[in-house]
C-alpha cells in the first residue's frame, strides 16, 4: 500500500520525514522557509492529501513522491490562510505532460467553433484541478504550473475567476482594485505595446491570468514582483501574508 492509499484510507496520517525532506530540498523557494514554517507546511499537505482525491490521466502512474510535490506546492499559498481556502472541491489529475481539452465556443454571430487546446493545467470552478507532472517538475526556475493553478484556485472562491481572490479581514476589495487594477492596466500596456517582459507576457490576458502568473513570482521570484511592481507586492504579501522576499534575502 502506497502512502496515498493511506491517506485515503484513514484520512489522516503522516508524510515520512525523509519524503518531505526530500520534496523540500528540490524546491528552493520551499528549502527558503524557516523551520516552523516548513512544520506548518507539512501539516498543511498532509491534511491536504486527506482531504484531496489524486487521479492519474495519459498514462501516469502516480507515485508518493508526485502527490507530495504537488501538494507541499499547492499549499504553500495558504501557508496562513488555512487549507479551508481550497474548500468546495476534491479532485487533482495528473497528466505525465502538456494535455489536450476540446473547447467548444458560440461566437457574437452565433457560430459555433470547435478545438483542441493544449494546456500544462487548468483549474475548473467548483471541480478538480489539472496538472502536467512534467510542468510541475518545473518549478524553482521562474515558472511555477502548480501555484498558478492553485492560485487561480483561491481566486475561484468567490466565484468566477476574475484576479480578486475572496480577500479577509485584512484587506478590502477597494485597496485591492486600487492597487491591482492599475498594475494590470500597466502590464498589459507594456505587452501590447512589443515590449518583451521578464513576467510571462500570458498575465496580460486577463486578470484572472494577471493574479496567477503574478502568484507564481511572488513565491518564487519575490525580487522581480517588488522590482517590477512594488505596491503590487505589498498587495499580495497583505494577502498571502507572507514575505518571499524576505525569505530569499535571509537565505542568502
Amino acid at each position: 500500500m502506497g502512502l496515498l492509499d493511506w491517506f485515503r484510507r484513514e484520512k489522516a496520517s503522516t508524510i515520512p520525514d525523509e519524503l518531505w525532506a526530500t520534496t523540500i530540498a528540490a524546491l528552493p523557494f520551499l528549502a527558503a522557509l524557516a523551520v516552523d514554517e516548513q512544520k506548518s507546511l507539512k501539516l498543511l499537505a498532509e491534511g491536504f492529501l486527506a482531504e484531496k482525491e489524486f487521479s492519474a490521466a495519459g498514462g501516469l502512474e502516480l507515485s508518493d513522491e508526485i502527490c507530495v510535490s504537488i501538494a507541499a506546492q499547492g499549499c504553500l499559498p495558504i501557508l496562513e490562510l488555512g487549507l479551508a481556502a481550497y474548500r468546495g472541491w476534491v479532485g487533482i489529475v495528473v497528466y505525465p505532460d502538456e494535455f489536450v481539452v476540446p473547447r467548444r465556443i458560440e461566437d457574437e454571430s452565433g457560430i459555433v467553433h470547435e478545438y483542441d487546446d493544449v494546456l500544462s493545467g487548468e483549474a475548473w470552478e467548483g471541480g478538480p484541478l489539472l496538472v502536467s507532472w512534467h510542468d510541475a517538475q518545473m518549478a524553482g526556475t521562474g515558472y511555477n504550473v502548480v501555484i498558478h493553478e492553485f492560485a487561480h484556485k483561491l481566486d475561484m472562491l468567490n466565484g468566477e475567476a476574475d484576479g480578486i481572490p475572496a480577500l479577509h479581514s485584512g484587506l478590502t476589495p477597494a485597496a485591492w482594485d486600487d492597487v491591482f487594477i492599475p498594475a494590470f492596466e500597466d502590464f498589459r500596456r507594456r505587452v501590447d505595446s512589443g515590449e518583451e517582459t521578464v513576467i510571462d507576457p500570458y498575465a496580460s490576458d486577463d486578470p484572472a491570468e494577471f493574479f496567477a502568473v503574478l502568484s507564481e513570482n511572488f513565491f518564487e521570484r519575490p525580487d522581480l514582483v517588488d522590482r517590477e511592481y512594488p505596491a503590487l507586492y505589498t498587495l499580495l504579501r497583505s494577502y498571502y501574508r507572507q514575505d518571499p522576499l524576505s525569505r530569499m534575502k535571509g537565505s542568502a
